[in-house]
């Protein structure tokens, strides 16, 4: 009988050892579409998501074992930071302004010049920064494997308890492609569940018409950029803020001239969370963006194509709106907000116990 007991034991553990870990389908509105970017080799699981919301909040990442990635990308503010630029480890500033991680699962590039390919690359990059988190893979996994707790959950994520750089870059990049946004105000405007107001219509119109002064026809043709639902593409542009950027953006990737000044179309989603606003956090409020696209685009030789056809006057240079669309269209970029994204305990700090 003892004999029988050990052999079922042993088969137990056996099959408990070899488990794969479970498929987690991310949950998503149909007109965000279908085209995610979700490499074969590292599909998202309930485990691997589990490992890494914790590496998301980890401190044993960085250097100094003082900052995570939750430093930069605080879930209250839709995962950004409310600075300009952001404070690495020593001290120093980042060049330009922490992103928003939100329905990152529909992009290929990452970052405001797009240089990492891939989620998986965008994770491994301020890790290893020497002025963000400042510490090898190498170096954050053997401090990892020193614990009690990663190694068993490395091993339900990933089928072993050896940990690897790519293990921590890949958990994470399982965890912030959950990050979905899609329960705000102007989300349930399209389910059938809520009614705007009229100011809110107004900026809706406004945010997806191109004008046509001639045919009386008013907007402001924010979607040539920021277009569908998700509000993003995958697109870079120069949006008028130079006449000569600082900045060379997508030109220190591609080495093209054509890509100077030019910046990742970001997503709107909960933007009215996200200030300061642009790649340096020059502007502190959505009205003072609202004003630069309206009044105040500077011409350059790469400027955007889209910001030198647009006007609501005839022969106008700038798209010229009045205070009250103005006033509108910020009443519809309020409405991308989502208080359920900023609350969901599934993106939370697993260290605080609330």
């Amino acid at each position: 009988m003892g004999l029988l007991i050990c052999l079922s034991a042993m088969v137990v553990n056996r099959r408990q050892a070899t488990n794969p870990p479970t498929p987690l389908p991310l949950q998503y509105p149909a007109y965000f579409g279908n085209r995610l970017f979700i490499p074969d080799s590292n599909p998202c699981t309930v485990e691997g998501v589990a490992l890494g919301r914790r590496l998301f909040y980890e401190t044993r990442l960085s250097a100094n074992n003082s900052v995570s990635c939750s430093f930069c990308h605080r879930q209250e503010l839709a995962f950004t930071d409310g600075g300009a630029f952001s404070v690495g480890i020593d001290g120093s500033l980042t060049n330009r302004s922490s992103m928003s991680l939100a329905n990152l699962a529909w992009s290929r590039h990452y970052f405001w010049d797009g240089r990492a390919d891939g989620l998986e690359e965008q994770a491994r990059t301020p890790l290893t920064n020497p002025h963000e988190m400042g510490q090898e893979l190498a170096v954050s996994a053997r401090k990892l494997q020193a614990t009690k707790t990663y190694p068993l959950l490395f091993k339900k994520a990933f089928g072993s308890t050896v940990i690897t750089g790519n293990g921590i870059v890949n958990a994470l990049a399982q965890f912030e492609r959950t990050l979905i946004s899609c329960n705000s105000k102007y989300d349930k405007y399209l389910r059938g569940e809520y009614q705007p107001t009229t100011s809110e219509l107004n900026g809706i119109a406004l945010f997806y018409t191109n004008p046509d002064p001639a045919g009386n026809i008013r907007g402001a043709a924010c979607s040539h950029c920021h277009s569908g639902p998700k509000t993003f593409a995958e697109l870079y542009h120069n949006n008028g803020l130079d006449s000569l950027s600082k900045d060379a953006g997508r030109e220190g990737i591609s080495k093209q001239p054509a890509d100077k000044g030019r910046f990742r179309v970001v997503t709107l989603r909960n933007i009215a969370l996200t200030a300061p606003y642009m790649h340096d956090g020059r502007f502190q409020t959505l009205p003072a963006v609202v004003d630069h696209y309206s009044d105040h685009i500077t011409s350059s030789h790469t400027l955007s194509i889209f910001l030198q056809i647009n006007s609501n006057t005839v022969n106008g240079t700038q798209l010229d709106l009045t205070a009250q669309e103005k006033h509108d269209l910020v009443a519809f970029l309020q409405m991308l907000t989502d208080s359920t994204f900023i609350t969901d305990k599934r993106f939370s700090n697993p260290f605080v116990k609330k």
